[in-house]
């Protein structure tokens, strides 16, 4: 069953690589025979479904997650079932998929209001009559 992120970002099966591993934490003595933790990997600088601004935005937010080669792992030991376990880390790349998918935001630049211009305008001649004042009186010689 595919991966689906957005609407238009859907990722293949083939494209994940699903490996169980033995989970540290709770779980008795099942913790040290089975196979519960999940580790999920996925190669998104080779991936067809990405296009490339979604490639650059991830590589920049996926961090330590992103190997140098460009393959996200994800490890997901949360659960103590296989199964939630799965859908765990499915879940985790879809969000981060799809945090790269919206782009950014533009920042809108403001103007700073006339009245703040004068209120600090006014403030600094004030300080500046304050520093004035303080000044030694000329000497007359």
């Amino acid at each position: 069953m595919p991966l689906i992120v957005t609407p238009k970002i859907e990722i293949a099966d083939w494209e994940l690589t699903e490996t169980f591993i033995r989970a540290s934490g709770p779980g008795g003595q099942n913790v040290n025979k089975v196979e519960t933790a999940v580790q999920l990997r996925f190669d998104a600088l080779a991936s067809p479904s990405l296009d490339d601004a979604v490639k650059a935005r991830l590589k920049a937010i996926a961090g330590r997650r992103m190997t140098k080669d460009g393959v996200i792992i994800i490890e997901a030991k949360r659960f103590r079932e296989r199964e939630r376990n799965r859908v765990d880390a499915r879940a985790r790349l879809s969000a981060l998929i799809e945090r790269a998918a919206t782009p950014p935001k533009r920042r809108k630049p403001t103007r700073t209001p006339p009245s703040q211009k004068r209120k600090r305008l006014e403030n600094k001649r004030r300080q500046g009559v304050l520093k004035q004042r303080r000044k030694r009186p000329p000497s007359e010689d």
